[in-house]
C-alpha cells in the first residue's frame, strides 16, 4: 500500500510524516519530494526520510535521470517507489504549485 500526501510546507511535512510513522510506516520507507533539488535534500536531510537512490531505479535509470528536466526525473522516481504514470504526473503538477509531495511505502 502507498500513501501520496501533498503539503505545503516542511512544518506540515513533519507533521504528516509523524501521522505516518504512528501508522506504522518506517521512515526509511518515506520520501519527500519537492521541486528543487536542493529544497528537497534540505527537507529529507532535515526530516530524516529516505532518499531515492541506485537501488530504487536501477543504475541505466539513476544515470539516464542525470540528462533529463527536473520534472521527467521527479516523475521517473515516484514511478520508481511505486506510483503509476498518472499519479507521478498529478504528483508532479502539485510540486510545479511549489508543494512538498511525501510518499510512504509500507514493507513488503
Amino acid at each position: 500500500m502507498m500513501n501520496n500526501i501533498s503539503v505545503e510546507n516542511a512544518v506540515q511535512a513533519r507533521s504528516q510524516i509523524e501521522k505516518l510513522e504512528s501508522q506504522g510506516y518506517n521512515r526509511d520507507h518515506i520520501y519527500v519530494f519537492a521541486h528543487f533539488d536542493e529544497r528537497e535534500e534540505n527537507i529529507t536531510d532535515a526530516l530524516d526520510t529516505a532518499e531515492v537512490g541506485m537501488k530504487d531505479q536501477g543504475f541505466f535509470k539513476s544515470m539516464k535521470n542525470y540528462m533529463i528536466s527536473r520534472g521527467d526525473e521527479l516523475r521517473s522516481q515516484m514511478e520508481a517507489i511505486g506510483l503509476s504514470k498518472e499519479e507521478a504526473a498529478a504528483a508532479e503538477k502539485e510540486l510545479d504549485k511549489g508543494k512538498l509531495i511525501i510518499i510512504a511505502k509500507e514493507l513488503q
